[in-house]
């Protein structure tokens, strides 16, 4: 922890990118859900205020975690509009404080960090959950997520097709375009998110919809799918079909219980019990739970992102503060 008194740091979203590289992120985030699923970590359930158009959100995330030993808060805004601004629609802050000392010490970029973050985690999870010979990857949605998450999953898979499919022909090329340059696999356009996940060994939902993109029929036995996109409990991505097929895992029960939209829809469907999650991440990555057991089961990573994996982010870039990541400020 480099804290020093008087002084805060400042971490805009392009140090942020430079400070947090996705395969030490991967590794960062691997440990913090460990921590979680061991009771090394400290997560409340996120506060989350809708603003009075009923659209658009503001949120607080708090955490601590043991390993990377660390303590802050997120707090951002979630405004779904802002791409048309040329906006993230995630956009705060994430507040680091000493541990030791309770002292503020950094102030850091939240729309760069949950980038980032939530591509690790989904990488963290692929790598526990899907084949070993997974090699083609979907990915439903355009934005930012789905940039980082082509990085991340090629990171843990030898990747051999990308298939890419959004609402939007124009934006769904665009981001080919955009990261074909940073992956070694060919990366194609879909016509329907159909096409797109046929044949996936790996599927990342990462879209703004508040209905299934995702069907449970056009997965192929053995697949992998991480659901990212849907954070509230009246919004899904994958429909009933999914959700009672697969072997679900999730980042905290705790946050499931209360957020995940395909559970619950699924759960009111009677199609599914409430012990249909088979258990966390960290569980799996501790060895208390079994993940995948046989080449030809359906896995389920619901996301929905926790404060341990943004404090397990900011170690990662508070350790490269003295090799001139951020700005010192008097405080």
């Amino acid at each position: 922890m480099h804290t020093i008194p008087g002084e805060l740091l400042i971490v805009g979203g392009e140090d942020v990118r430079r400070g947090l590289p996705m395969p030490e992120c991967i590794e960062a985030v691997e440990r913090a859900m460990r921590a979680v699923s061991s009771g090394a970590a400290v997560i409340p359930l996120r506060t989350i205020m809708a603003m009075p158009d009923g659209r658009n959100f503001f949120g607080v995330m708090p955490g601590y975690i043991e390993d990377p030993r660390g303590l802050g808060a997120k707090i951002l805004t979630v405004y779904p509009d802002n791409p048309r601004r040329g906006l993230s629609s995630h956009i705060g802050v994430v507040v680091v404080f000493d541990p030791e000392t309770g002292f503020p010490c950094a102030v850091m970029d939240a729309a760069q960090i949950t980038a980032i973050r939530t591509a690790a985690a989904s990488a963290v999870a692929t790598r526990a959950l899907a084949r070993a010979d997974a090699a083609h990857l979907a990915v439903l949605g355009t934005g930012e997520q789905a940039a980082t998450h082509i990085e991340s999953i090629a990171h843990v898979r030898d990747l051999r097709t990308i298939r890419i499919w959004g609402r939007s022909s124009g934006k769904a090329q665009a981001l080919a375009d955009r990261v074909r340059a940073a992956v070694s696999a060919p990366i194609e356009v879909s016509s329907s998110a159909e096409r797109a996940v046929r044949e996936a060994d790996i599927v990342c939902t990462v879209t703004a919809a508040r209905e299934p993109v995702l069907c449970g029929e056009w997965l192929k036995e053995g697949s992998h799918v991480n659901l990212v996109g849907a954070s509230q409990i009246s919004a899904r991505e994958a429909d009933d079909v999914l959700v009672a097929r697969a072997r679900f895992f999730v980042d905290s029960r705790v946050s499931a219980r209360a957020e995940a939209g395909e559970l619950h829809h699924a759960l009111e469907a009677g199609l599914i019990s409430a012990d249909h999650v088979r258990g966390e991440i960290g569980e799996v990555l501790n060895g208390t739970v079994p993940g995948r057991r046989t080449e030809r089961e359906v896995t389920v990573y619901k996301s929905l992102g926790i404060a341990a994996q943004d404090v397990a982010a900011t170690q990662v870039i508070l350790k490269r503060a003295a090799a001139g990541i951020g700005t010192r400020v008097p405080f």
